[in-house]
């Protein structure tokens, strides 16, 4: 069975010179179809923007790959994290991403429909998204890397599947 991404609208900030003053930025409606459809894409999910192994190697390990997944035919690398469009912009800010775009899943509706929500309550987390990485094209997934123990309130952090080299391997065939 084919199984392509779910179509939700995610809430994202865009900037935007005609608006004024210090927060040049305005909201847009993108939906899945205008990520995925007719494109090569890579997505990672990560459990939170600001978080440890996110923030020192899984979304580093991706801007630094970027241009390695283009040659290879990817159109776009997005990051994707239950957090809001602001903080996913300051995360990015403060890890000086600029190639890798950032997919704010606010309200987990994307991941949630991935089969990916996971309750991390137990690090004062609440509902957040399992480390994962899956490269779609044409809005069908393809390959999925998932990191193992997928459970609500797993006490681990694993991160040995879902990193870019994974990717770039598979990629390469």
């Amino acid at each position: 069975m084919t199984k392509t991404v779910p179509e939700i609208t995610f809430k994202t900030r865009v900037r935007d010179e005609s608006v004024e003053g210090p927060n040049p930025f305005r909201w847009q409606d993108v939906t899945s179809s205008e990520i995925f459809k007719g494109k090569k894409v890579v997505l990672f999910a990560l459990p939170g923007a600001f978080t440890p192994t996110c923030s020192s190697t899984h979304l580093p390990g991706y801007e630094k790959h970027y241009d390695d997944f283009k040659k290879l035919g990817v159109d776009e690398v997005y990051c994707l994290s239950v957090n809001d469009a602001f903080t996913m912009f300051q995360w990015s800010k403060h890890l000086q991403i600029e190639k890798v775009k950032m997919l704010p899943d606010g309200n987990g509706e994307f991941t949630r429909l991935m089969g990916m929500l996971v309750n991390k309550e137990n690090l004062g987390f609440g509902y957040r998204s399992w480390r994962y990485s899956m490269f779609v094209d044409d809005g069908v997934i393809q390959a999925i890397f998932e990191e193992a123990g997928k459970s609500d309130n797993y006490p681990e952090d694993p991160f040995e599947t879902s990193d870019s080299e994974t990717m770039l391997d598979y990629l390469k065939g």
